[in-house]
């Protein structure tokens, strides 16, 4: 498994879509602080919308730890908000658990008033902990998410 979760995040660190969604089981679970919780395809066309709008990113992967039939490991990165033109770095713990030699649920958690900071600026200072900005932000996230699938039926 542990080889697994090295394909997944080097295919990352390579804007490798394809490959990151090869590693997913077709039933794949996924949740994170900005775009919630998504299933199947959807979780599959987040990575691939991610990489295909990606102009800067840099990931950096560590400490892999296999505990059975679930795994951890954190994960940096640094990037550009297109919205603002600030830089992030975002440093994230992710969850993984396995299915027929693939991940079947991932699960990435960060600090998202220390991201809306940086990524917004005082704005972001002010409303970035709150759960109001957390909705508004699952909901503009997947708005884009929806906006890319249907100009990529994939």
């Amino acid at each position: 498994m542990k080889e697994l979760i090295e394909k997944f995040y080097t295919a990352f660190q390579n804007l490798d879509a394809e490959k990151m969604c090869a590693c997913y089981h077709d039933t794949i679970e996924f949740e994170d602080p900005a775009f919630g919780k998504l299933h199947g395809d959807k979780a599959k066309n987040m990575w691939r919308m991610l990489c295909q709008n990606a102009k800067d990113l840099k990931i950096e992967f560590s400490d892999i730890i296999i505990d059975g039939n679930t795994a951890t490991t954190h994960w940096e990165a640094y990037y550009t908000f297109s919205k603002t033109g600030r830089k992030v770095h975002n440093s994230i713990d992710a969850t993984f658990e396995f299915k027929d030699n693939k991940i079947s649920k991932h699960t990435d958690t960060f600090n998202l008033h220390k991201w809306a900071k940086q990524a917004m600026g005082f704005k972001g200072l002010l409303l970035g902990g709150t759960s109001f900005f957390k909705n508004k932000l699952n909901e503009q996230t997947n708005i884009l998410l929806e906006k890319f699938e249907a100009k990529h039926t994939l």
